[in-house]
C-alpha cells in the first residue's frame, strides 16, 4: 500500500504541474485549435514530469522499462480525453463548463490512479480501498502537502473561472467591456496567491491572517464596488477561494497533524 500510494501521488503531482503549472495559456489555445505539435508538447511535459516524479520517490521504477510504458500510455491517453474533451465541447455535447472541467479532471484522476496500481507490483483491488489510512506515513505526507496545495491552488482557480463564467460575461457588458480579459486574468491571479495565503495561515492554525487577507483584498477592490455585477462577481468568486482553501486547509490538518482543527 505504502509505494501504491507514493507512486499514486508522484503521479498525480505530475499531472497536476503538467496541467496548471507548465501549461500556459499559449498552450491551450494551440490544442483548442487543434495543432498537433501542441497536443504533443502537452504530452511530452505529462510524460517528464510525471516519470521524473516516480523516479525520484519510488527507487528503482526509472530504470525499469514497464515504469516508461505505463507512464507514457498515461500521457497518450491523457491527451486523448483532452482531445475527446474539446471536441466535445464544440459539437456542443457538453454546455456546462464547470461540470466539464471537474469530469475532465475526475477521468483524469481514474487513469492516474490505473497507471499508479500498474506500477506497484502486487497491489490487489481491494487495497485501493484504505488510502487515507496508509497516508499517514512522513514520505506520503511529503507528497501529499504539494498535491493539495497545487490542486486547491491552480486547479480550484480554473474551477472556479469556470464557475463565475456566466458572471464575467455580465460584467464585460458592463463598463469593463474593454478590459474583460485583463480583468478574468487578474482574478485568476489573485486568487491563486489568495489561496496560498490562506490555506498557508490556516496551517499555521492563524485564522486572525485570513480576515487580514480579505479585508486586504476588500481595500483594493473597494473603488471598483461601485459596479453591482462586479461585486456580485467579486463576492462569489471570493467565497469559493475561501472555501476551496478552507478544504484544502481542513485535510491537510488532519493530516499532518491528526486532527481536522485548523484554529491555535
Amino acid at each position: 500500500m505504502q509505494i501504491f500510494l507514493r507512486t499514486l501521488l508522484a503521479v498525480y503531482l505530475g499531472h497536476l504541474l503538467a496541467d496548471f503549472v507548465f501549461q500556459t495559456r499559449r498552450l491551450v489555445d494551440a490544442k483548442l485549435r487543434g495543432r498537433p505539435s501542441a497536443y504533443l508538447l502537452h504530452g511530452l511535459i505529462h510524460y517528464l514530469s510525471a516519470i521524473l516524479l516516480v523516479g525520484f520517490f519510488v527507487p528503482g521504477s526509472i530504470v525499469a522499462l514497464s515504469t516508461h510504458l505505463v507512464i507514457a500510455a498515461l500521457a497518450l491517453v491523457h491527451l486523448l480525453i483532452d482531445s475527446a474533451k474539446v471536441q466535445l465541447e464544440a459539437k456542443r455535447v457538453i454546455r456546462g463548463v464547470a461540470g466539464s472541467y471537474v469530469a475532465d479532471q475526475f477521468v483524469h484522476l481514474l487513469t492516474v490512479v490505473l497507471a499508479a496500481w500498474l506500477l506497484s507490483p502486487g497491489m490487489s483491488f481491494t487495497a485501493l480501498a484504505a488510502p487515507l489510512k496508509a497516508s499517514r506515513s512522513l514520505g506520503n505526507k511529503f507528497l501529499t502537502v504539494p498535491v493539495i496545495y497545487l490542486g486547491v491552488i491552480f486547479g480550484g482557480g480554473y474551477l472556479i473561472r469556470s464557475l463565475t463564467r456566466s458572471l464575467t460575461e455580465t460584467v464585460k457588458d458592463d463598463e469593463f467591456e474593454k478590459a474583460g480579459e485583463q480583468l478574468q486574468n487578474a482574478g485568476l491571479y489573485i486568487g491563486w496567491l489568495e489561496r496560498f495565503l490562506i490555506l498557508t495561515a490556516l496551517l499555521l492554525r492563524s485564522p486572525a491572517a485570513v480576515g487580514l487577507i480579505l479585508t486586504a483584498k476588500a481595500i483594493t477592490r473597494y473603488p471598483e464596488f461601485k459596479s453591482a455585477r462586479f461585486a456580485e462577481y467579486v463576492l462569489i468568486g471570493t467565497l469559493l477561494s475561501v472555501s476551496l482553501a478552507l478544504v484544502g486547509a481542513v485535510f491537510l490538518a488532519w493530516l499532518i497533524f491528526g486532527t481536522a482543527s485548523v484554529s491555535g
